[in-house]
């Protein structure tokens, strides 16, 4: 036994606990103490009783529940007969009516998995938690690996599980073996080390109780000499406060998640069968060509059509919002160029597959590579991309000068997008089409060129107008189950992240209830200090965690894997709610007074079951208060079929399904649209053909194609807001949908950020006014959606996206105060004593308590975190405000503001575009909040210096609250200044603070004139 179990953990290894790493101890017999009969995985017996007494009670590889071991504590769940110790350590495969009496949770605590040998079909119940398989074939040696599959085999013979046929070859058996890893779950939830958790929530209910007893002192204690300062003081902090509240607790359950490709290859993509990865559409929206560099798009194109994906399932959109000729004459150029960029880098497995990012990468090009013909291969394709850089630079240039005809195609046809307001809608297919292969005979992936319909006097929703136009358009032409969307500017840096989603998009239960999987964003060519908090770590790398443990991440706008169900306003599969549990120890009377017996139970189910027993599977939708039924496999109906009724289906299938009038009111008149919404797992509808489908998409993206629909409202992106992601993600979150976080080692995405400070405060003001629109709209989430399945914490969380613009307002009368403190000499606090100094003190030591300890949780660093808190009252005095007001005048005076489309690249020198100085009227409130402050600091050690001894005292609290201020306002101030090459900021501000005191101490010194130390005699100037 001994031998067998050390063999199942690799022969010659020392053993340890895969969960602490300490060495794995010895049973009372001197046998290798085994935590799971089922699969053997290596934990100590401290992890074992920790499991067993506080935690989920299962392995973390299988999610078998532990049985007791013989001298542990029994816990609740135990079976009574459970007395024996006498368990095989042996690697077991259990038969699944072994399984059926464990529970199954879809965060993956418990794990219900049927498994039939020798190549039959095998499902995955249960999918989240699981450790990676210690039995990889690239991990043993082949003596090794042959060693561990016969062991296997002769377990599965003592269980009857396999046949002991003399005559099957080692492959099947290895085979078998490669399935029973095909069987493991494709991604786990990794909870943060409860050793880092436990004392950052203990220190936030300390913070709180702080916070409550600090609040109590500042009201209670007002004063009277500044009564005002006090009074706006103290709302002020009131209203921070709740601020912290709504920012800090949806952050109570951050967790990561890990992720398992190679599981889902072996799952979907067997050898010898079909591919059966789902297919994915991937959006690109772009506006105007000028200001979004199409070069930039190109490299954003060219990465989404080599991704590590079947070419076949890849399907590109790309929206052109401003019907511009240069990016079709782009899409052109990119595709020509594809033929010979796709294949080369899959043959050599770049990455990224932006060719403009991978040819600048400063790294050693030949680690990893051992093709001869890689060098001459990548200097050949360098050449090729520097001349398709050329042509791309000479359709810029030749579009600066636009002719007084309009433009022309090369076909002699005027270009129908010459009026960019007033033109029909467009479609072009570049490739997918019939001989459109790359340089290797291979197929590439669709690229779709598409600009909507637009005419004077419509409203087009910018943005979300667009993107619900591909969102129908692709459902005509491809109908992928699934949709990417991306801005213009960032490129797949991971070929393999459509592969990253799937691992949660198609797990078999938890994939169900999922609306999208969200990345976080990284972006390049951000100076090496970050100085605006352009990469905004905090929020991803923080917040965004914490909202994974409750109901999932909020949605940023790009980056982003769709189920294309929940975009279509239905809700999520309801999971079947277990029957009650009854005994048979109570009279009959007594079950039906506390709900029923199991006899009428079972009888009810058979009943039902008899009804629906045809359908593969049916699944209940609500549509705006409506159920139907539709089934979840290939084409339910084809077009001529939704007039003319269902044709071969039960009676209880039609009557579920919602008329055609219904339907068109909901999606819009397009029959094939409406056919594509009822398949679940995407596809075209039978009897179609690519002329018919080009028509149906050109009507789809007609300018009155959603009128008196429900697009905008109920489905799709939706309208009402400039920041139409977070009302779009809303929306699906009160429906009960669920959305998860990836953060894979290899960033999924990079994009560009604007990294001038007013271009930056632009970009803030947008998502700022976007957020007020919300809050005047009917989809506050502080009172829209509560008849929802939306979770409070998450409420909270959505709530903070919506008011904290409006802290601007307290936040600039409190950067205030210091000023007019040092100016006036009143203090917005009293003399304190012993008891509120410590107040005082523990509030101070608890925000940076708190700081720190989300910080080594987080993994965030201090510098990222401090640019964060610097921002954070640089936009909150400028954009923020200017949005509060904006937002105001927008909805309740009906005065629009212009969408400005944030710059995509910076100049040729490195971060030139950092030290640009562009005057906005954002700069304004910042700007003299710092002025204000100085001039208080100056004015404040004048008077200091003019009372004597006794007034320093009360100065020094007033100069940390200004000097607070300045700090805050630094990076600003260093924005102003300009370049590097200049004085350095610091010295600049230090030397006119400096100067000033100085020449205040010098005239109060007045070392020139002679010092009296008796009356002045002078004379009177009367004769007497």
């Amino acid at each position: 036994m001994a031998s067998s179990t050390m063999a199942g953990f690799g022969s010659g290894s020392r053993k340890v606990c895969k969960v602490c790493g300490d060495e794995i101890g010895h049973k009372e017999d001197g046998e290798l103490f085994v935590a799971c009969h089922v699969c053997t995985f290596p934990v100590c017996r401290p992890c074992y009783e920790y499991e067993r007494s506080d935690g989920t009670q299962c392995c973390p590889h299988c999610n078998t529940r532990y049985k007791r071991h013989k001298g542990s504590p029994r816990v609740a769940g135990d079976d009574e007969d459970s007395d024996h110790d006498d368990f095989d350590d042996e690697l077991q495969t259990k038969n699944h009516k072994d399984d059926s009496d464990h529970r199954q949770q879809e965060n993956g605590d418990y794990n219900n998995q049927q498994w039939h040998p020798n190549g039959q079909a095998f499902s995955t119940a249960a999918s989240t938690a699981g450790k990676d398989f210690e039995g990889d074939k690239e991990i043993y040696g082949s003596a090794e690996w042959k060693e561990r599959v016969e062991k296997w085999k002769v377990r599965q013979e003592k269980r009857g599980l396999v046949s002991n046929d003399d005559g099957e070859n080692d492959q099947a058996e290895e085979d078998d073996y490669l399935m029973a890893e095909a069987r493991q779950p494709l991604w786990r939830k990794i909870p943060i080390s409860s050793s880092l958790i436990s004392p950052y929530r203990i220190v936030i209910v300390l913070r709180f109780i702080i916070l409550v007893f600090f609040l109590r002192f500042r009201i209670l204690t007002p004063a009277y000499d500044a009564f005002p300062l006090w009074l706006i003081s103290v709302i002020c902090e009131v209203w921070f406060a709740f601020s912290w509240i709504l920012d800090q607790f949806p952050k109570w359950f951050p967790i990561r998640r890990e992720t398992y490709l190679d599981r889902l290859s072996l799952r979907f993509e067997r050898e010898g069968e079909p591919n059966q990865l789902l297919p994915v559409d991937v959006f690109v929206s772009t506006v105007d060509p000028l200001k979004e560099p199409p070069i930039i798009t190109a490299n954003t194109v060219l990465s989404i059509l080599s991704v590590d994906y079947p070419v076949e399932k890849v399907s590109c959109y790309v929206s052109d919002d401003g019907a511009s000729m240069l990016l079709f004459d782009t899409l052109s150029e990119t595709a020509e160029f594809a033929r010979r960029w796709v294949p080369f880098c899959k043959k050599h497995n770049v990455e990224p597959r932006a060719p403009e990012f991978y040819f600048s990468e400063k790294i050693d090009y030949l680690k990893d590579k051992v093709h001869p013909s890689f060098v001459k291969e990548r200097r050949a394709m360098k050449r090729e991309y520097e001349e398709f850089k050329v042509r791309i630079n000479a359709l810029v240039a030749k579009a600066q000068k636009k002719p007084e005809e309009g433009w022309v195609m090369q076909d002699g046809t005027s270009w129908p997008g010459n009026n960019t307001r007033d033109h029909p809608g467009m479609i072009q297919v570049y490739l997918g089409s019939a001989g459109a292969l790359d340089v290797d005979s291979k197929e590439l992936p669709r690229l779709v060129y598409v600009s909507r319909e637009k005419r004077p006097g419509y409203q087009h929703h910018k943005k979300a107008g667009a993107m619900n136009c591909l969102v129908r358009v692709s459902a005509v032409l491809t109908n992928a189950p699934f949709m990417l969307n991306l801005d213009c500017d960032h490129y797949i840096n991971n070929s393999k992240a459509l592969r990253e989603a799937m691992c949660f998009l198609m797990d078999p239960q938890f994939g169900k209830k999922l609306c999208y999987v969200q990345f976080p964003q990284r972006f390049d060519g951000i100076d090496r200090h970050d100085r605006y908090a352009n990469r905004n770590v905090v929020f991803f790398d923080i917040n965004m965690l914490g909202l994974d443990g409750i109901q999932g991440p909020v949605y940023v706008g790009t980056g982003c894997v769709f189920n294309r169900q929940a975009l279509y306003g239905y809700d999520p599969p309801v999971s079947e709610k277990r029957p009650k549990m009854t005994c048979d120890c109570w009279p009959s009377w007594c079950c039906c007074c506390c709900g029923g017996s199991r006899k009428k139970s079972k009888k009810k189910g058979e009943k039902k079951r008899g009804l629906l027993g045809g359908l593969l599977y049916s699944k209940k939708k609500k549509m705006m208060g409506k159920n139907y039924m539709r089934k979840g496999s290939a084409p339910v109906f084809d077009l001529e079929e939704i007039e003319e009724g269902l044709e071969g289906y039960e009676e209880l299938e039609k009557s579920s399904l919602m008329s055609q009038k219904n339907f068109e009111k909901r999606f819009g008149q397009s029959p094939v649209f409406i056919a594509s919404t009822l398949m679940e797992n995407g596809g075209l509808p039978e009897g179609t053909n690519a002329t018919s489908l080009i028509k149906e998409a050109i009507h789809v993206i007609s300018i009155g194609y959603e009128e008196k629909t429900e697009w905008g409202k109920e489905i799709g992106w939706i309208y009402g807001s400039v920041t139409e992601d977070i009302l779009t993600g809303f929306k699906m979150h009160c429906r009960g949908w669920k959305s998860v976080y990836c953060v894979p080692k290899r960033p999924a995405f990079k994009g560009s950020a604007p990294i001038n400070l007013s271009d930056r405060l632009h970009q803030v003001l947008r998502w700022a006014l976007g957020s007020v629109e919300i809050f005047l709209s009917r989809h506050c989430p502080l009172w829209y959606g509560y008849g929802g399945k939306l979770k409070w914490l998450e409420r909270l969380a959505y709530t903070n996206t919506i008011v904290y613009p409006f802290t601007s307002i307290p936040l600039l009368a409190y950067c205030t105060i210091p000023a007019v403190c040092l100016l006036t000499g009143k203090f917005i606090i009293p003399t304190l004593n012993n008891l509120t100094s410590v107040w005082f003190l523990a509030l101070f030591l608890s925000i940076i308590a708190t700081g720190v300890l989300e910080l080594r949780w987080s993994g965030v660093s201090i510098q990222d975190w401090w640019r964060n808190e610097q921002f954070w009252v640089i936009g909150g005095v400028s954009a923020h405000l200017f949005a509060v007001f904006q937002g105001l005048l927008k909805v309740l005076a009906g005065i629009d503001t212009n969408f400005t489309v944030t710059a995509k690249a910076a100049e040729d020198a490195e971060f030139g575009e950092l030290y640009m100085f562009k005057w906005t009227t954002l700069l304004i409130p910042p700007t003299t909040l710092i002025i204000l402050n100085m001039v208080g600091v100056v004015a404040g050690i004048s008077d200091a210096i003019n009372n004597g001894y006794g007034s320093w005292g009360p100065l020094f609290g007033k100069l940390f609250f200004a000097f607070w201020v300045i700090v805050h306002l630094y990076p600003f101030l260093k924005g102003l200044m300009g370049r590097q090459n200049r004085t350095p900021t610091i010295v600049v501000l230090w030397s006119i603070l400096l100067a000033s005191i100085f020449s205040l101490v010098w005239v109060r010194i007045d070392p020139f004139l002679p010092k009296q130390t008796g009356p002045v005699l002078k004379q009177c100037g009367v004769e007497c």
